[in-house]
């Protein structure tokens, strides 16, 4: 039997106005991610591959950021029928289902999407299968009206719906499963006769039961299906976006002293054995290997960690930041786009940008290398088993060689050879007594009522 085709339109020209925000509502971040992005994931693990999305006018950012599913423009938005009428000529030849989702319903699960293709899939054969919801009291979600054998006979939007029809609790996410012989014919006859004489994509129920069809619906959890309208709306979703993912986490074996301090992003990939203690934040493209230790209070983006590896607490490591096995990096140290060997140590208040630090290196404390010029970035390299001393400026481009040392408080601007000493430091002069007879002099001035 040949494999069924699947496609799926992504509704995405919405302004969402109540973001109060120039930017598109599904380019709003969601773990790290635009919302839109979380919804082509969950169409690639169901594993369908072939997306359109439906975006407003300059709308480009958009567009930019689905590639490579291609987009059309919806240039009046006149409903969310009209705008799936949009993607007609999106799909070429047969096509056995068609998805339609919202960009803005990003917790949408792909087990949500198999279940309205199965429910599509069945003998019945229902043109027509929208995925609904429980939930109870007042809300702005279309009520789905069932029939006796358990059809789906009408979904009524809630500005048109009777006080009887307000009080159903199945409610419709605006998510369904077409059959893709006749899904745009469908579409195409539906009319603007309501309240807000737009083209609603629900009415999709009402043409399949007059062209004889049956109409079908598959229930999922309310809170994987409510939408993001409000900024409100957007930090509960980040809640629960974060709930999964860490839970996601000590299930694949890590642990998470307190789970609800530590944020991740979408992409963050987390080890076996690792440990993360409270108040951790992971920004996108975090790769952590197994037996990783990430201390409290510390912020990671963009760095990739190797097995035995410690970080924290307080240390920021940002873009480019490349740790490999048994790194230590401690507190208030911050690590940029800079690679550090095995088992190299930077414990504590040091900067290390733009830099390739050998193993076994140490970096002492107040360590800073100076890359940036006012004009151009510049690299550091720091040898194997070298040794830097506190308060080191290594002021790039520059190199120190194996097992060098620099002694503490040196500005080095100059490559350093080989296991060599390298020291910038003026010589140290003593006063004798300077130290009591300064206080002498100023208490005496302090009990006259004077300042000197």
């Amino acid at each position: 039997m040949s494999r069924r085709r699947t496609t799926a339109i992504v509704l995405a020209a919405g302004h969402g106005t109540r973001m109060k925000s120039t930017k598109p509502k599904v380019l709003h971040p969601l773990a790290g991610q635009p919302m839109i992005w979380h919804i082509l994931q969950t169409l690639a693990v169901a594993g369908i591959d072939e997306v359109c999305v439906v975006v407003g006018p300059d709308m480009t950012d958009v567009s930019k950021s689905v590639l490579p599913h291609p987009s059309v423009t919806q240039v009046d938005r006149l409903g969310t029928a009209h705008a799936a009428l949009c993607a007609k000529d999106a799909f070429k030849g047969a096509v056995d289902d068609v998805l339609i989702l919202n960009g803005d319903n990003p917790l949408i699960r792909p087990d949500a999407i198999m279940a309205l293709l199965a429910r599509r899939q069945l003998p019945e054969n229902p043109a027509v299968v929208v995925l609904g919801f429980r939930t109870s009291g007042p809300n702005a979600y279309g009520r789905m009206i069932t029939g006796t054998d358990d059809t789906l006979t009408q979904i009524v939007e809630t500005k048109d719906a009777t006080p009887d029809q307000l009080t159903i609790d199945l409610c419709s996410s605006g998510m369904m499963a077409l059959d893709g012989a006749c899904a745009f014919e469908m579409l195409a006859q539906i009319g603007n006769d309501n309240a807000a004489r737009e083209y609603y994509l629900p009415d999709v129920v009402t043409v399949a039961r007059a062209m004889g069809r049956t109409c079908a619906y598959a229930e999922d959890r309310a809170d994987d299906l409510l939408g993001i309208n409000s900024r409100a709306e957007l930090a509960a979703a980040e809640s629960r976006i974060q709930h999964r993912l860490r839970q996601a986490a000590m299930a694949d074996g890590a642990s998470l002293i307190a789970p609800e301090t530590v944020f991740f992003s979408s992409d963050t990939v987390i080890g076996h054995d690792v440990v993360i203690e409270p108040n951790v934040f992971f920004g996108p493209g975090v790769v952590i290997a197994d037996n990783v230790t990430i201390r409290a209070f510390s912020h990671l983006e963009g760095a990739k960690i190797a097995a035995g590896a410690t970080v924290g607490p307080f240390a920021r490591l940002r873009p480019g930041a490349d740790l490999a096995e048994n790194v230590h990096i401690g507190n208030f140290v911050e690590v940029k786009n800079a690679t550090l060997g095995e088992g190299a140590k930077a414990n504590h208040l040091s900067y290390i940008g733009d830099s390739d630090v050998g193993a076994g290196a140490n970096i002492g404390a107040g360590t800073i290398t100076c890359n940036y010029d006012g004009v151009f970035k510049w690299r550091t390299t720091i040898g194997a088993g070298a040794f830097i001393g506190s308060n080191t400026a290594l002021v790039a481009p520059v190199t120190i060689g194996d097992g060098a040392v620099t002694g503490a408080g040196s500005t080095i601007s100059k490559d350093v050879s080989k296991d060599a000493l390298a020291v910038t430091r003026a010589p140290q002069r003593e006063i004798k007594d300077w130290g009591r007879q300064t206080r002498e002099r100023k208490q005496a001035l302090k009990d006259k009522g004077e300042k000197g």
